[in-house]
């Protein structure tokens, strides 16, 4: 488990993030959904150490992030973050197997090369584990920037906006990929997502943020409502059960501004 405690950062004059508690728990995904600027990102990069907060506390297990080396916290926490630049030319192969470095330290082993198999496997990319990343698309390379996540074997996996620039069929794939890590392996899956209706479908639970604050956590049922929903996102919506998912419908809706000009 691991457990956000009233998390704050500001930049200059401008608060991010205010006072932000959430709970990441193991076998679950939870997608952390809200508008541009809600601190999504910022709530994620505080929660892996990538950022400093100003304030609150994170937890994993029951010991304080600042209380785990970096060597440790590899082992338990990997982090996909939004923008992946490769500036040297790897193959597929070569890229996942960097995520056995905080295991092997370099020195690949044949376990690891098990291990890194299995991700190409999982991620559908054993055909193209001899290509360099430049020859893929997009999705194939967000594929294997997961793989190589997956490769990291931790019990935590943070993945910052892994669908943007996706189409429908790679979205779906990386998604269902991401319930599996969680659900058939037990990892606590936590994924920063602009698409709602992604989240509502492929995620257990939800933390939904504007202007920095956590407007609602828990459940997917307790946070898709049109209450919620409108609230941070200030259109129009409406909520509908299909297949036993929730699902939001808002395209073409007015704006508040828009409905009072009519």
């Amino acid at each position: 488990m691991i457990e956000l405690i009233g998390l704050s950062k500001a930049y200059g004059q401008t608060q991010v993030v205010n006072q932000a508690s959430a709970l990441f728990p193991p076998g679950n995904v939870t997608a952390i959904i809200g508008p541009n600027g809600a601190g999504k990102s910022t709530l994620l990069s505080m929660a892996s150490r990538l950022t400093d907060s100003d304030a609150g506390e994170v937890l994993i297990g029951d010991k304080p992030l600042s209380e785990w080396s970096n060597e440790a916290l590899a082992k338990r926490l990997a982090v996909l973050r939004q923008a992946n630049n490769v500036n040297m030319r790897f193959r597929v192969r070569e890229l996942v197997a960097f995520g056995r470095f905080p295991h092997s330290k370099g020195r690949l082993t044949a376990d690891d090369d098990t291990v890194i198999d299995e991700a190409l496997a999982q991620l559908g990319l054993t055909e193209l584990q001899d290509r360099f990343i430049d020859q893929l698309s997009g999705g194939q390379r967000q594929m294997a920037f997961i793989a190589m996540v997956v490769a990291q074997n931790t019990d935590y996996i943070f993945l910052d906006e892994p669908l943007n620039n996706l189409d429908i069929r790679h979205s779906v794939a990386i998604m269902k990929t991401v319930r599996d890590l969680a659900h058939r392996y037990n990892k606590a899956v936590v994924v920063v997502m602009h698409d709602i209706n992604f989240s509502a479908c492929y995620a257990d639970n939800m933390v939904a943020m504007k202007d920095g604050e956590v407007v609602s956590s828990g459940p997917v049922d307790e946070v898709v409502t049109k209450p919620v929903m409108e609230r941070i996102y200030e259109i129009e919506f409406e909520v509908e059960q299909i297949n036993g998912q929730r699902i939001c419908l808002y395209y073409g809706a007015a704006t508040p501004a828009l409905a009072l000009a009519q």
